[in-house]
């Protein structure tokens, strides 16, 4: 069978992830890798996770834990979340809250909610490479969202119905992002909602690494500032994504959409038709360990993550040759690297692995338009001391000798 002839016209937008191809590399025990933007699993809560499966799994508790549950989620657990989220400037209930299968999940829904094809979606330049994923399937056009300049509204809505679509919505990754590591400031947050209302678009704030702060001053959420502005959660056209995965455990699959409770009763419907509820296991575990002691744990990985970014921004200035800048985070993850024009992020890669054995993921992956192919991504969440010295020591004279040829 000719399986082109009955494929959906968006299966020609979807493309391997080069992160998850890159993970495959972790098995080569000779390669010093800065690629899977994974938390690192020592630090994972593994006690903790243990005990709360056992009560979960206990005399009568298994038959609920085991059993179909509601589409929205477990509510103790919404309720926890709903708490957190009123400690970040907030106020919400459970109703606001829905629980999805990690925060892949939550793009995934919310481009299905929000795009027609040739629709267009505001993005930042670079963007995080898994909301391109979840939303190609839905056949949008990209525009370059940058809260820093003065382009009107009418430059997106010109190129969107050029395209034949409107604008739906602007995606950011507001905290750490990723690839970047970059934080937006708080006067750039507010040019945000100020654009959202200007176009009567949506705002999807992606918080995966909320949590993650290592130093500087907390800047509150979109949706917490566009909050203050109208009064009430359900006035407001932020949509904030968070996720446990970074938090507590990937593995778990536990994510969640905070927003407007007519918006969370459409994307139920979704979680209804696509597959019923998350685990109601993995939400009872999740909650008991986030109950029991996520700030304390949070505390733990702040400082050795932070510790670890510090190494590698002590190392990049020690090895990298003149001509290549980097970012320097406040917390997260990553650091970007912008080499000389010249040199191309994925021939770099080719040529690591075969020689230096360092792994890390080019940057014209994360760009709508496959540009700025003289990027890079580096991730330190896994890389000890050692790792990131010899690393970087390796990486740096191998740009060098690419930029002497």
């Amino acid at each position: 069978m000719d399986w082109q002839q009955v494929l959906a016209t968006r299966n020609s937008r979807m493309k391997a992830s080069e992160i998850r191809e890159l993970l495959k590399l972790l098995d080569q025990p000779d390669i010093l890798s800065f690629a899977g933007g994974i938390p690192d699993p020592a630090l994972f809560p593994v006690d903790a996770f243990r005990g709360a499966f056992a009560e979960a799994l206990s005399d009568g508790a298994a038959s609920s834990a085991l059993q179909y549950s509601v589409s929205e989620g477990y509510k103790p657990l919404r309720e926890w979340i709903a708490c957190e989220m009123e400690k970040i400037g907030v106020p919400c209930d459970a109703n606001n809250i829905l629980i999805t299968s990690g925060s892949q999940q939550a793009l995934d829904y919310l481009g299905k909610l929000m795009i027609s094809p040739q629709d267009t979606v505001l993005l930042g330049w670079p963007t995080y490479l898994g909301a391109l994923g979840a939303f190609n399937a839905y056949e949008p056009t990209y525009d370059r969202l940058d809260p820093g300049t003065n382009r009107a509204p009418a430059n997106f809505a010109g190129r969107a119905a050029a395209a034949g679509g409107r604008v739906k919505f602007a995606y950011l990754s507001v905290d750490f992002a990723n690839p970047t590591g970059e934080t937006l400031n708080r006067v750039a947050r507010e040019a945000v909602i100020d654009l959202a209302d200007q176009m009567d678009i949506a705002v999807v704030e992606d918080a995966a690494y909320q949590a993650l702060r290592y130093d500087g001053a907390t800047v509150p959420p979109i949706l917490a500032l566009e909050i203050a502005r109208k009064g009430s959660i359900e006035d407001c056209r932020t949509l904030y994504c968070g996720s446990f995965s970074k938090s507590l455990a990937p593995g778990l699959r536990v994510g969640w959409i905070c927003g407007a409770a007519q918006v969370i009763s459409r994307l139920v419907l979704m979680k209804q038709a696509a597959d019923l509820h998350s685990s109601t296991l993995n939400q009872i575990v999740v909650h008991r360990v986030a109950a029991s002691g996520f700030d304390a744990h949070v505390a733990t990985l702040r400082k050795t993550y932070m510790a670890r970014r510090d190494h590698l921004l002590a190392a990049l200035a020690r090895e990298m040759p003149p001509g290549v800048s980097w970012t320097r985070p406040e917390g997260g993850m990553f650091v970007w690297l912008t080499l000389p024009a010249r040199l191309d992020g994925a021939d770099l890669l080719a040529k690591s692995l075969k020689s230096a054995r360092v792994a890390f993921v080019p940057g014209r992956a994360f760009f709508a338009d496959g540009s700025n192919a003289n990027t890079l991504r580096l991730s330190f969440s896994c890389a000890s001391a050692e790792v990131i010295d010899e690393g970087m020591a390796r990486l740096g004279r191998l740009i060098a000798a690419e930029l002497a040829a």
